[in-house]
């Protein structure tokens, strides 16, 4: 492990010394391991974290395959934990950037991680704000893709806090460079609003962000018994391919995303009340009767009845028209 990244393609990253894989990689992924580590240490886990370790070895390396993860690849990963879906991804990557807000488990997580050299830790929130990145964070990244093959993919896989879990995968989508793969545990009920369709009670404005940019899929449900301690709630691994053609064909990333979240934020009103809404002091009643008229959507038309491209169709619409305004 090092201060920053060292990537070292084309050859795969160096095994750790001593330990047998199977055997080592398998006893840290038991609850009693977990506890006795940590017990050892003087710690327990933190719920205000989202500490909720995976004691599943099979699922643990379940997230690290559905990654598919190549030897110039760089892998971003938020909560770091005792490292080791970390150590299993080391194996694999090109150059790892992994996170971990809490500085006793940083600690910890270093000690494991430290055969690594392509391995970078930084101790922190991963986030700025809700809604930005830490800066050091991007700027890391580009570093190590700089240095790394043109067909380098960036990814994020992590078992993710269910705290942060919308905000960091919402906003990585903005950042520069995006990633090309995302693939992380979340809360289920999360999951399935990502790749919920128009009508279902799950459809809102994550759905269409994460679809407007993404290919999703939930690889697989977990229950809380492969968790250390137990989530009262079920969770899932999510895969997530960046789609950049679809993504690039937004014309403003921020303004969408923006729109979007406004179209839902009163998800059973009618839609023509909502736009209205959304739009005050931007557009008047007339500009948005005429938007929504042309565009076919009559008086009892709702947000969660449109489908991906027709909320695509009316965004930029709005945006045209708002533009229109400003030139005026």
């Amino acid at each position: 492990m090092s201060d920053e990244i060292d990537p070292t393609p084309p050859v795969a990253p160096p095994q750790p010394p001593a330990r047998s894989n199977n055997a080592s990689r398998g006893s840290r992924q038991t609850a009693t391991y977990l506890s006795k580590r940590l017990t050892a240490a003087g710690l327990r886990p933190v719920s205000k974290y989202g500490q909720n370790f995976l004691i599943d070895l099979n699922l643990v390396e379940l997230i690290a395959r559905s990654a598919e993860i190549g030897p110039s690849d760089i892998v971003l990963e938020i909560g770091t934990g005792v490292g080791s879906l970390t150590s299993i991804m080391a194996a694999q990557a090109g150059a790892i950037l992994t996170v971990e807000i809490d500085q006793n488990l940083y600690q910890l997580a270093s000690e494991e991680l430290a055969p690594f050299p392509h391995v970078k830790m930084i101790q922190g929130d991963a986030l700025k704000n809700k809604s930005t990145f830490r800066d050091d964070i991007m700027e890391s990244i580009r570093d190590a893709k700089s240095r790394l093959p043109d067909d380098s993919k960036f990814m994020l896989v992590a078992n993710l806090p269910y705290n942060v879990a919308t905000p960091i995968v919402s906003n990585l989508l903005h950042q520069d460079p995006p990633p090309d793969r995302i693939v992380v545990t979340i809360q289920k009920e999360l999951g399935e609003r990502m790749v919920a369709g128009p009508g279902s009670k799950d459809y809102g404005a994550l759905s269409i962000w994460i679809q407007a940019t993404c290919r999703a899929e939930i690889v697989r449900i977990l229950p809380p018994t492969v968790f250390w301690p137990r989530p009262k709630v079920d969770s899932a691994i999510v895969r997530l391919d960046v789609d950049h053609e679809r993504r690039n064909a937004i014309p403003d990333l921020k303004y969408f995303h923006q729109t979007v979240r406004a179209l839902f934020f009163h998800r059973r009103k009618f839609l023509r009340s909502v736009v209205i809404s959304a739009m005050k002091g931007r557009l008047d009643k007339p500009a948005v009767d005429e938007i929504l008229g042309h565009l076919g959507h009559g008086e009892t038309a709702r947000a969660e009845e449109l489908n991906l491209e027709q909320i695509t169709e009316l965004v930029e619409a709005l945006r045209q028209a708002e533009l229109a305004n400003e030139s005026t």
